[in-house]
């Protein structure tokens, strides 16, 4: 069996909506800021009204990770696995999984996000390679 996070806070609410099928961002309402990790204040202008907003789910990939030998017994069968950090079209980098072959992976390609469900309170990011 996997291990699966109980994010809390912000966390818990970007986690919460992409369990809905769709990845969210966090934008503020003021300036138009788009935020990931969540968070409670804007940075740029200091406005605590921010909101999460449906994402086209397009990025590029900005780095990456290739797990080899799991910690979690639950994620054996998937060796090797990688985990990317994706700069998001919005601006901003989520961290999610790729299907597909970690040999595949170079900067910059193109990437969807797709969501895995795993409750009503959690779901993972998944990243595709574009063509």
């Amino acid at each position: 069996m996997k291990m699966v996070p109980n994010p809390d806070g912000r966390n818990a609410d970007f986690y919460r909506l992409a369990a809905s099928g769709r990845l969210y961002l966090q934008q503020c309402t003021g300036c138009r800021q788009y935020y990931h990790p969540p968070r409670y204040l804007c940075r740029e202008c200091g406005s605590g009204e921010l909101e999460f907003v449906p994402s086209e789910g397009r990025g590029r990939v900005f780095s990456w990770t290739v797990t080899h030998r799991g910690v979690d017994p639950g994620w054996a069968e998937e060796l090797p696995y990688a985990t990317v950090v994706v700069e998001m079209e919005e601006g901003v980098r989520v961290v999610g999984a790729l299907n597909g072959d970690p040999g595949a992976l170079e900067l910059d390609l193109p990437v969807t996000a797709e969501i895995d469900r795993v409750s009503e309170k959690f779901a993972r990011i998944v990243f595709n390679l574009v063509g």
